[in-house]
């Protein structure tokens, strides 16, 4: 089976990471902007690291065979420094216009503020100018409010709900999600938020459609293989092979190939791998003979 996991932070995991999802059938993944854990203190860490996003990074996952793309914004933790807030924002759309950019995100509610509804709505609205998708982090606590605020913004702003990707659902605001006609995608953890049980008791209970299955795997305990995994539980469980299927490839795939950003059929090939590739000078490998596989024909 292949998978797509359409929100990890592959810059917080090891090459060792790479390979084994690589090897478990992860095809694609997307690395939405966040919080590094540390707060940054000048716009010029978010022009750096906005960069490794669309060139290291992705460069860095195609040498195992698994095609990156990105979400660009300003996450809603740091929303809350307005000062440097303001200036982030000018800069989101030097790059959420790039290549491999599928939407803006992960954008939304951390404490419910007005920073945060502020930076929220203006990154909404250039997305709704350029007909992106958007990408929305869920808070942790006030969980539902959060959410159902998201989901008014993004209405009132005139954003349509099939763009609007909600992430961080629980077994509370699924419903909600989903009745707005908005994607509600869920993050599967060891310990928190959602586990491949509880998430298959929701496919059940709601079915698949525009359900989608990701890690969120961090720099925190998190784990890469959380979609195979929970593809793993739902085959045990008895759920039909197409469930599995939208649930953890075609739904990721149908939210953000509006972007237009993805090749879908180039998705469905093969990868060829090239390890003798460089990035800025640099390789993947440290010694070891380079993996360089014969061309896909077309």
């Amino acid at each position: 089976m292949r998978f797509f996991d359409p929100h990890i932070h592959v810059t917080s995991r090891t090459t060792d990471d790479l390979e084994n999802m690589a090897a478990a059938g992860v095809r694609a993944v997307i690395e939405p902007a966040f919080w590094l854990g540390q707060p940054r203190t000048r716009v010029g860490s978010f022009v750096d690291y906005f960069n490794s996003l669309i060139g290291w990074e992705r460069f860095r996952a195609s040498q195992f065979g698994i095609s990156h793309f990105c979400a660009i914004g300003l996450n809603s933790k740091e929303a809350n420094n307005e000062g440097l807030a303001k200036e982030v924002l000018e800069l989101v759309p030097r790059f959420a216009l790039k290549e491999g950019v599928v939407a803006i995100g992960e954008i939304g509610f951390d404490e419910i503020t007005q920073a945060e509804e502020f930076a929220y709505s203006e990154q909404v609205s250039f997305a709704k100018d350029h007909d992106m998708v958007v990408m929305v982090h869920s808070p942790h606590r006030d969980k539902k409010r959060g959410i159902i605020r998201s989901l008014d913004i993004a209405k009132e702003i005139g954003l349509p709900m099939a763009h609007l990707v909600i992430d961080h659902n629980t077994e509370e605001t699924v419903k909600e999600t989903l009745d707005a006609g908005a994607w509600a995608a869920f993050t599967i953890y060891p310990h928190t938020k959602m586990g491949s049980e509880r998430m298959v008791d929701l496919i059940e209970q709601y079915g698949p459609e525009r359900m989608i299955v990701d890690s969120s795997a961090d720099w925190g305990v998190s784990d890469p293989l959380s979609v195979p995994k929970t593809a793993k539980r739902m085959v045990e469980r008895g759920l039909d092979a197409r469930t599995v299927e939208l649930t953890t490839w075609q739904n990721a795939l149908d939210a953000y190939a509006q972007s237009g950003q993805i090749d879908v059929e180039a998705l469905l090939q093969k990868p060829a791998i090239d390890q003798t590739q460089l990035f800025a000078d640099n390789s993947v490998l440290r010694g070891q003979a380079p993996r360089v596989d014969a061309p896909v024909p077309n």
